[in-house]
């Protein structure tokens, strides 16, 4: 049942829609999305770019792609980060510490990144990518526990719109910012200035705090007990009932929208589309795209509920891939291109509020960080995967138009798999603790026994 929230003062006055987004947790969602947004577009679309540019060839620049493996193997270290409480810092608290110290670490992997030139030594920049990635997977293990606890039950919906919108607003203004910067200054002018949108991570900490919801670590005795800390997170969510096939679910339901995600700009590249024009409306226009979506998103999610908004956003981003199929059989052609890059992110922005949500209410507040490590490092591993050892030969061997239709077909069990789960019960029946009233009190036990 949704809770009834009473509002004061100028939030009155707001729309009823737009109230619960100027919650505090929400709001530090927003700053969150943004810190969590940036390091992955500096070693995706812009390193695509910065690569394409400087005469890389193609299947050497889709095998960059594999960086992000980091990204879908964080729940190795996740576990870490749930129970480590880190030396003098760990005093401040144990999320807010540890995303002091991994905002820092993004920082400086991504200067150094920076600081490399593509032409020189392509191995070194290889090995500052996979840098990048790790700092930015482990940043994202504490922004995504840390957005997780502050946010209550009823916000999840609301908290999951606003951190894709500061997600998407990290990643568009850091790739429309190293575009513009590397055309007048360098591409290592470029990274440098990207570096400090880590900061909104480091202020969101220092202002809200610890998350109140946040369950302090049980100091770890001997190896007995550390060993058991480590697997207990992953040991909780495969005891439950249809875990297997929730976890299918995850691995499946992205592949066609990452293998195309992580291309665009080859095709881009080879349609003859300036850096302008990529700024404008892969960055601009997309942007606002996204910003509707989300909105429609959050709309959808409050009318018809999540089971019912998922299955509808995963259609749409199936459908999304066709507009770049489009796209690659008109040409160079900006009204098309606005087009494709317009319906892709209006169709994401839904899904990453309905998707995201059902994966956030899937955790136990118990291992926030290692459970959405893992949810979140698995919905996209199969297509980054792909990208990186075969999405340039495929798209070498079967053109761009075949390959976007290829795809949308990739994302079709994704969509026939969530719709048997809902008509199985088996969505109602994977929500965890973070996604029910009840966890409040679960929070509270270990005081009570203290």
């Amino acid at each position: 049942m949704t809770e009834t929230v009473e509002y004061s003062g100028w939030r009155r006055s707001l729309p009823e829609g737009l109230r619960p987004y100027t919650e505090a947790a929400p709001l530090a969602a927003l700053a969150l999305g943004i810190s969590s947004g940036f390091p992955f577009a500096m070693i995706a679309a812009t390193l695509s770019t910065r690569l394409a540019q400087a005469g890389i060839e193609k299947s050497t620049v889709t095998a960059f792609a594999l960086t992000f493996l980091a990204y879908n193997f964080k729940w190795l270290w996740a576990p870490l980060i749930d129970t480590v409480k880190l030396p003098i810092i760990g005093r401040i608290g144990q999320r807010v510490s540890w995303l002091w110290l991994s905002a820092a670490f993004v920082m400086a992997a991504i200067i150094y990144l920076g600081l490399l030139d593509p032409q020189a030594d392509i191995g070194q920049v290889a090995i500052a990518a996979i840098l990048v990635g790790v700092a930015g997977a482990t940043f994202d293990i504490v922004i995504d526990a840390y957005r997780i606890e502050l946010l209550e039950p009823r916000q999840l919906g609301v908290g999951s719109g606003m951190s894709q919108y500061g997600w998407r607003i990290g990643a568009a203004a850091a790739g429309g910012l190293a575009l513009i910067v590397a055309a007048r200054a360098g591409w290592s002018a470029a990274y440098i200035a990207c570096s400090f949108f880590a900061l909104f991570a480091f202020f969101t900490g220092l202002i809200m705090g610890e998350p109140a919801r946040r369950q302090e670590p049980k100091p770890l005795k001997g190896p007995i007990a550390a060993a058991i800390a480590y697997v207990g997170p992953l040991a909780e969510f495969f005891k439950r009932s249809g875990a297997i096939v929730v976890l299918l679910f995850v691995l499946v339901h992205k592949i066609g929208d990452t293998l195309a995600n992580l291309t665009f700009r080859l095709l881009f590249e080879d349609l003859g589309f300036s850096n302008d024009e990529i700024a404008l409306y892969d960055v601009g226009l997309g942007f606002w795209a996204l910003l509707v979506g989300v909105f429609v998103g959050g709309i959808m999610y409050a009318k018809l509920g999540m089971k019912r908004s998922v299955l509808i956003s995963l259609i749409l981003m199936a459908v999304s891939n066709f507009g770049f199929a489009a796209l690659a059989a008109i040409g160079h052609s900006n009204w098309a291109m606005a087009c494709a890059i317009g319906f892709e992110n209006f169709a994401s922005g839904i899904g990453g509020v309905a998707v995201v949500a059902y994966l956030s209410a899937l955790c136990n507040l118990r291992f926030t960080a290692t459970q959405f490590a893992l949810l979140s490092a698995a919905a996209s591993i199969v297509g980054r995967f792909l990208t990186g050892t075969t999405a340039g030969g495929l798209i070498e061997g079967l053109g761009y138009v075949n390959f976007y239709l290829l795809t949308t077909a990739a994302a079709v069990p994704g969509v026939v798999l969530f719709w048997w789960m809902i008509r199985s019960g088996l969505v109602d029946r994977s929500i965890g603790t973070a996604g029910t009233e009840e966890a409040e009190e679960i929070v509270q036990e270990p005081e009570a026994q203290s």
